[in-house]
């Protein structure tokens, strides 16, 4: 079975070249139009066969029938060259499922419609290859009165496929493993 990630791939390049827009739900909509945009493109690819996880879930979207999620970032060009993770560090797979980024990159601009600039989707893989996560590590007993919790949240932060790669600013881009999964140590992608 071919992975979905290929669909929603071609699924999203043919919307981008039919001129289809993502649309903001306000005119400080900076985060939900990008999600907006791939959810539509879900829905075309598998129906009502997804998940939205929810704002704080990871991933952002996850198939019934199909071992995939999907983790989304839409970013402002020109946009940063790091992005940030809040406690969720990138991995390969996240409860039995396929894990893969997508980037959507769109114009710095206050309009309601827009387009999609560039487009990237990754396997997590690609982004971190190792299978360890580092421990959050909270403990409740700080205070006064001992009653003070001290969450221990972790913050990563790694670089946009598109500076670590070469020839995909402004193109449609699709980085996908090999059947196999990378073995720690080794990277697929390497030149």
């Amino acid at each position: 079975m071919s992975p979905r990630s290929t669909d929603l791939f071609l699924c999203c390049t043919d919307a981008m070249d039919s001129g289809n827009l993502m649309t903001r739900r306000s005119r400080s909509d900076k985060e939900f139009f990008f999600q907006d945009w791939i959810k539509t493109r879900l829905e075309e690819l598998v129906g009502d066969h997804f998940s939205d996880v929810g704002r704080n879930g990871y991933p952002d979207f996850v198939l019934s029938d199909h071992a995939e999620g999907y983790e989304l970032k839409g970013l402002a060009l020109p946009g940063r060259k790091t992005i940030d993770s809040n406690s969720r560090y990138p991995k390969a797979i996240y409860r039995g499922r396929e894990i893969y980024y997508v980037f959507g990159r769109y114009p710095t601009t206050t309009d309601l419609q827009l387009p999609l600039s560039d487009l990237l989707i990754c396997h997590a893989s690609f982004i971190n290859a190792h299978v360890e996560e580092p421990v959050n590590k909270s403990f409740l007993g700080y205070g006064s009165y001992g009653d003070l919790l001290v969450r221990d949240r972790k913050m990563y932060v790694f670089p946009l496929p598109f500076y670590i790669t070469h020839g995909t600013q402004g193109q449609r881009t699709l980085i996908s493993p090999p059947i196999c999964l990378p073995i720690r140590g080794w990277n697929w992608w390497a030149n």
